[in-house]
């Protein structure tokens, strides 16, 4: 089942965002083998498996060692049969173990080369390390996280490894997709974290443009300087986050909270930004006054924007969560299902990694695995 059924992607093993696109592919459907080196794991790469490896399911474990002649002719032998190659070395590995792209298009005219790196194939910062926060560093993206007198902190792993790294090289590798099935030549994917998290800025850097965010941190409603699009600290330490932007929502948001004919509310329009200090000083208070689930309650059932902000443990046991039934429980962990929703090929992922005879699996194919 799935939208991809019927694709083949080979994956060869590697850190975070590459892991997390081959998931993706292989909920939506696609046949993912997932290429390991031979021995033990690295710690890295286990950082985020428990009791089980998330990032692994649905795809068909193979061993090969691809610095040795047989190992980099089975792959090239599978590459043949497949429709997607996931690598994710840094740049010019792949070329030393002889499977650049010239060569493995060659093998399959129609292959969707997909690449990903930290900063692309080329440019200064291409041959260095860098992880999540990095690259949403230079993007711009971190600027605007924390308070004005805090340091930037942006949730883990959100803003370059899952969203400027595995959703963007998935949306690359299945725009490929179509134009290999329309023209009958595949091609290159350079995905970047960087580049892929900074394409994602377009919609804040249009705000940022337009004066809706400054250099100056936390000086406008989109970074936190406006009452009625902030977070505010409950009196049990939990937290309740406000985004009132329409003038419709904010009066409901007053309306609901009692403060609509105090001062300063009640001599001061939403845009007045001289008052807002002072009505974000009179919000602190209120809000620490009751306990988060008062909040909640209060503002249940209401166009206020007001949600209260839920740890990853709570998300899973929401209302609103059960009811559409966003994750599955497995060994009584809770993970996320897949997303988007397909009316005609709904995506039904295998929770673990498949068991098979990878051997016969490749049999199938007309591969013979060799030492």
């Amino acid at each position: 089942m799935g939208p991809l059924q019927g694709i083949r992607v080979v994956e060869l093993a590697g850190l975070g965002p590459a892991p997390m696109c081959g998931m993706m592919l292989a909920d939506m459907g696609a046949e993912v083998f997932v290429v390991e080196r031979p021995g033990a794991a690295s710690a890295e790469s286990s950082l985020h498996a428990g009791r089980r490896d998330m990032l692994k399911r649905g795809k068909v474990p193979l061993s090969l060692d691809l610095k040795s002649p047989a190992g980099v002719s089975t792959l090239l032998e599978l590459l043949g049969k497949a429709d997607v190659l996931i690598e994710s070395y840094r740049p010019g590995v792949m070329e030393r173990l002889g499977l650049g792209p010239e060569r493995c298009l060659e093998c399959n005219p129609q292959l969707v080369y997909a690449r990903l790196s930290g900063w692309g194939q080329t440019g200064p910062l291409a041959p260095y390390a860098g992880h999540d926060a990095n690259y949403a560093a230079l993007s711009g993206a971190l600027y605007h996280s924390g308070t004005a007198d805090g340091v930037p902190l942006a949730p883990p792993t959100m803003l370059g490894d899952a969203a400027g790294g595995a959703a963007m090289l998935a949306w690359g590798i299945s725009s490929a997709l179509v134009a290999a099935s329309r023209r009958g030549v595949g091609q290159v994917v350079d995905a970047s974290i960087f580049e892929g998290t900074t394409y994602l800025t377009s919609l804040a850097r249009s705000f940022y443009l337009n004066g809706h965010l400054s250099d100056e941190r936390q000086s406008g409603w989109m970074d936190g300087a406006a009452p009625w699009a902030r977070s505010y600290r409950t009196r049990d330490d939990g937290f309740m986050t406000v985004l009132a932007v329409e003038n419709k929502f904010y009066l409901q948001f007053i309306e609901l909270l009692g403060v609509r004919e105090l001062e300063p509310f009640c001599e001061a329009g939403q845009w007045d930004k001289s008052a807002w200090p002072e009505q974000v000083q009179l919000l602190e208070t209120l809000f620490a006054s009751e306990d988060r689930q008062h909040w909640e309650a209060l503002f249940a059932g209401s166009d206020a924007c007001v949600s209260p902000v839920l740890t990853y443990g709570e998300a899973a046991r929401s209302q609103h969560a059960l009811a559409r039934g966003v994750f599955t429980q497995v060994d009584g962990q809770s993970y996320p299902n897949p997303a988007p929703r397909f009316s005609a090929t709904p995506a039904e992922p295998a929770w673990d990694a498949i068991e098979v005879d990878v051997v016969s699996r490749l049999e199938a194919l007309g591969i013979s695995l060799t030492d």
